[in-house]
């Protein structure tokens, strides 16, 4: 029997994906490009709503308008397995990105539980990433073994953990709120989002200064010394625009920038999978569902940035670029125990979300795979289903033998699977762009929903707006394969052998 969801049920699932990205985008972020990396995550955020429209619109033609299928139906099977590649890409990250949070932000609350009762405990980096990433290899075996006998989560479970995190996000709001406006230190914005402002770190310019030597000089971090040796960060160069670059560079710098805060619009390719279990009315429950999604994520994921600038002192915020969010809680006024009981509530949320954002990531991989194997682009063999539970046990095989080689290989970096994951993204996102700007001069058939900004002229329409998106999706990926080293060739190679 058949059995639709509400608007509301189809919001939280989308949201358990992207809402997870608000616990680790803020220091990811930060570190790339410096102290004014809110303003970008907050452009990130607005321009995701132009981002979904698309997503809407190929929902209104197709009931699953995922990546693979708009990009057969309008450019061929190459260039939808190449954008397939790249969603791949995005899914094996997403797990490991999501698991080493998870860990990060767990092994933070043992640490400064256990300075509370006088058992000082502060490991290292690089103790704390290992910790880390067998706490995510653990969640992701977890999974593995839930969808290999066909466990699923329900809507009503994405509907309940929503429900606590949003009772987590009002306070988290209001107590910073408080916070801000009794301590006149904290009243502050990080810096305008200018060229000038703008201060890249090593893995953040990738090969910018050989291709541009005259555009970029070194300068000194945004944080003092002793932050940087918290985040193994102290012989590491960084880099400015040269003052006079010129408007052209200036630019680029910006796209940069904007490029590498790209990861916090993660999960949109979920909105594409609950579509065609919406109720009726679909596609008004579709646009009510993408509103909420954008409303909620722009709160959420903007101001855990801004929060974390006003309230983090400079020098501290670095040592938790990985578990933001704990920052925030251990800053804000009030009694350290009540702080450390709203740290346990943050972790407990995150954990949750971010736990749930590896099983929706392993879903999500598997049903890709499905629906590219029906088109022979992989054999019968991995199709089979399990003898027992009737999965196809090979493809999550797969899929999660590659996020556990992620994990491991990143030793539990979050800044490193994050720069890979942002490539997957933003590449999965730009051919679907291009899929539906193509899809509007293939197939002229009346839409249910356009993107909007479209001109006519006679017989003809010029899309506008879905071709402006398009070209800033590109525009950015075009950006990110020369800012992003590890991500690039990590992607390239993924992409010729999957």
């Amino acid at each position: 029997m058949l059995s639709f969801i509400s608007f509301w049920r189809a919001a939280a699932i989308v949201l358990n994906d992207l809402g997870s990205s608000a616990y680790y985008v803020g220091g990811i972020a930060e570190k790339a490009v410096g102290r004014a990396a809110p303003w970008f995550i907050l452009g990130v955020m607005l321009f995701s709503y132009a981002v979904r429209a698309v997503y809407v619109e190929s929902c209104a033609m197709f009931t699953r308008g995922g990546v693979y299928r708009v990009v057969k139906e309008a450019m061929g099977g190459v260039l939808a397995k190449l954008s397939v590649s790249a969603l791949m890409f995005d899914y094996v990250l997403t797990g490991p990105i999501s698991g080493v949070s998870a860990g990060q932000y767990i092994v933070g609350l043992i640490s400064q539980t256990a300075i509370y009762f006088g058992h000082p405990w502060t490991p290292s980096v690089s103790t704390v990433n290992h910790l880390a990433a067998g706490i995510a290899a653990l969640i992701t075996i977890y999974f593995w073994w839930r969808n290999t006998r066909g466990i699923h989560e329900s809507s009503d479970d994405a509907l309940r953990i929503m429900y606590v995190t949003t009772a987590m996000v009002v306070l988290l709001i209001g107590w910073s709120t408080f916070t801000i406006l009794t301590q006149p230190k904290m009243q502050r914005l990080p810096p305008a989002p200018a060229p000038r402002n703008l201060t890249f770190n090593d893995d953040a310019v990738g090969w910018m200064p050989k291709l541009l030597p005259h555009s970029f000089q070194e300068k000194p971090a945004d944080t003092p010394a002793e932050a940087s040796a918290a985040t193994t960060e102290k012989t590491a160069p960084h880099y400015g625009l040269v003052a006079n670059a010129g408007a052209l560079i200036g630019l680029i710098g910006i796209l940069m920038a904007f490029g590498h805060s790209f990861l916090a619009m993660s999960g949109e390719e979920s909105l594409a999978q609950v579509n065609r279990e919406l109720e009726y009315p679909k596609h008004k429950n579709l646009m009510r569902a993408g509103f909420i999604i954008f409303l909620y994520s722009l709160l959420f994921t903007s101001l855990v940035s801004f929060f974390a600038y006003a309230i983090i002192p400079d020098d501290v915020r670095p040592q938790y670029f990985d578990n933001l969010i704990s920052g925030i809680a251990l800053n804000l006024a009030g009694p350290m125990t009540l702080k450390l009981f709203f740290q346990a509530f943050i972790v407990i949320v995150g954990f949750l979300m971010l736990a749930g954002a590896i099983n929706t990531s392993i879903i999500g991989a598997n049903g890709v795979l499905n629906r590219v194997s029906e088109d022979g682009v992989m054999t019968d063999w991995f199709r089979a289903p399990h003898k027992r539970f009737g999965t196809t046990f090979r493809m999550i095989n797969l899929i999660v033998l590659l996020q556990l080689l992620a994990i491991i290989g990143s030793r539990g970096n979050t800044y490193t699977l994050g720069e890979a994951y942002a490539f997957g993204v933003i590449w999965s996102f730009a051919f679907k762009g291009l899929a539906m700007l193509v899809l509007r001069f293939k197939d002229k058939s009346e839409r249910e929903w356009k993107v909007p900004f479209n001109i006519k002229l006679d017989s003809n329409e010029i899309p506008i707006g879905i071709g402006v998106i398009a070209a800033l999706l590109f525009t950015v990926a075009g950006i990110n394969l020369v800012t992003k080293e590890v991500a690039t060739v990590s992607g390239i190679v993924f992409t010729i052998v999957f």
